[in-house]
């Protein structure tokens, strides 16, 4: 059996536009059928919804036979947590509040094998296909994308720093928590906070990493996508199905 390729991790090391959807439903049905929307990637939120580790596996499961590229987002950087996601399969992790370099640090490190990183070693998981897929420790590095979310004035501040982590393969601005931290907070749209939103997608893309961004706000994601954001969502399924549903 072979390592499955990382299409996403590719598609960033391209800096090519990559369109996702943010999912904090945690059945598997409505993962499957949104699996067929024709988005390249979409994201298990583990941090603010119902969906925790044992909702995971069966969501990875019902996605895996379509095209789009699954990211779990742990609730916390915990190495432990993002060693269970990695062995459930989860090639792509989203860590969310990294406030400096040293986080960003261990991010890298938890989805890295020994002596380089910490990951545990396991053989019989679903990412080893369960013991099939030859040389998998010493390739699976190669197909794991690490990206660390900042949300913060205080993390925005050290970019640069947090940026240079070796091994980081993208920085993704959270507009709400920035609102917050900005002394906005409910507010993502105030012209203060998707100003300062704009201005980090073009710095994070001029330190050489590929920016991502959460926008609802059509108008905020299009600004993104114009100064250089490659994994954009600007939709939640919670959002759409109340959209699609409500008669008011």
């Amino acid at each position: 059996m072979l390592l499955k390729k990382n299409a996403f991790k590719t598609a960033l090391q391209e800096m090519r536009l990559q369109r996702g959807i943010w999912c904090t439903l945690s059945d598997p049905l409505a993962a499957e059928m949104t699996a067929g929307c024709g988005y390249d990637w979409m994201l298990f939120d583990t941090e603010h919804s119902p969906t925790g580790i044992h909702n995971i596996l069966p969501l990875l499961q019902a996605v895996a036979p379509y095209m789009v590229s699954p990211i779990v987002r742990p609730a916390v950087l915990e190495p432990a947590l993002i060693k269970k996601y990695l062995d459930f399969g989860a090639q792509t992790i989203l860590v969310p509040y990294v406030q400096t370099p040293e986080e960003a640090a261990l991010a890298v490190a938890s989805v890295t094998y020994p002596p380089e990183g910490i990951r545990g070693v396991a053989g019989m998981t679903r990412a080893t296909g369960f013991g099939t897929i030859a040389g998998y420790h010493e390739k699976a590095r190669d197909e794991i994308c690490i990206l660390v979310q900042i949300e913060t004035v205080q993390a925005v501040e050290r970019m640069e720093e947090i940026a240079a982590t070796p091994g980081l393969d993208g920085i993704f601005i959270g507009p709400a928590d920035l609102a917050a931290s900005m002394g906005y907070p409910g507010q993502p749209s105030h012209p203060e906070v998707k100003r300062a939103v704009v201005d980090h997608i073009r710095r994070i893309r001029a330190l050489g990493l590929p920016p991502g961004v959460l926008a609802v706000d059509l108008s905020l994601a299009q600004d993104c996508i114009d100064a250089g954001a490659v994994f954009v969502s600007q939709d939640l399924d919670l959002i759409a199905l109340r959209k699609g549903l409500s008669l008011t």
